[in-house]
């Protein structure tokens, strides 16, 4: 089925809000960054995963979650049956964060408050162009920033959420992959099942949703999207 009209519509306009945050200058990570990383994938999808920040080979490639943890999310996303290529995938920051260090490689480091806030205006742009039905925020910092009060994973991992300033969007907070990377035997297999099990609870509220009435004037997803979400994992 060939795209819709609207879904063709919001291609070209995240493609302009692109070509505009590749020359952002509004904080100090754009003296540093090789390449700034935009969100990349379906901007038809039900389903948004916003992560905190490109690391180095993030910022060597120019896409999100390419790394070590994006690796690691690329098997997990798997195992539920989503392909990266049918949702949207992104960070709160769109330059590498990072401090030079005594080898020349540099060292990551997460963003500062003024840095995510220069860089909010990107993400704030992507989902309302978008208008996903559910934002999967891994880790603490995008789950802040999306639901507008501090989080603590440990606590608000796997929960929903609807009231914050991106609705009507259901949110879940979910842990970062390279959290899960940090952790050996026992503890990272269970971490890893908990990841697994609400990356597929967020397919499944997105299923859910897409059945159900647009809760805005928003397009509806055009068909061929809401088959990559069916409850056979497609």
């Amino acid at each position: 089925m060939p795209p819709s009209d609207d879904a063709e519509a919001t291609r070209a306009a995240l493609a302009d809000v692109r070509a505009a945050a590749l020359g952002c200058v509004a904080c100090k990570l754009a003296g540093d960054r090789t390449q700034v990383v935009f969100g990349t994938g379906n901007p038809g999808t039900p389903m948004v995963l916003v992560g905190q920040s490109p690391g180095e080979q993030e910022d060597r490639l120019g896409e999100p979650f390419v790394g070590r943890a994006g690796q690691l999310l690329n098997e997990c996303l798997q195992e539920c049956g989503i392909k990266r290529k049918h949702i949207w995938i992104t960070n709160i920051v769109k330059c590498r964060p990072w401090e030079r260090t005594t080898g020349g490689r540099g060292r990551n480091r997460d963003p500062e408050e003024d840095e995510i806030a220069a860089c909010r205006p990107w993400i704030e742009a992507e989902l309302a162009l978008i208008r996903p039905r559910v934002i999967v925020c891994i880790g603490a910092p995008s789950a802040t920033l999306i639901l507008g009060r501090e989080v603590a994973i440990s606590r608000d991992r796997g929960g929903w959420f609807t009231e914050h300033p991106f609705r009507p969007a259901h949110v879940m907070p979910v842990f970062h992959p390279a959290y899960l990377l940090r952790q050996h035997g026992p503890a990272f297999d269970e971490l890893r099942r908990q990841f697994v099990a609400d990356l597929d609870s967020a397919r499944r509220m997105a299923v859910k949703l897409l059945h159900e009435p647009a809760p805005s004037a928003a397009p509806p997803t055009p068909p061929a999207q809401m088959s990559l979400f069916d409850e056979e994992g497609g």
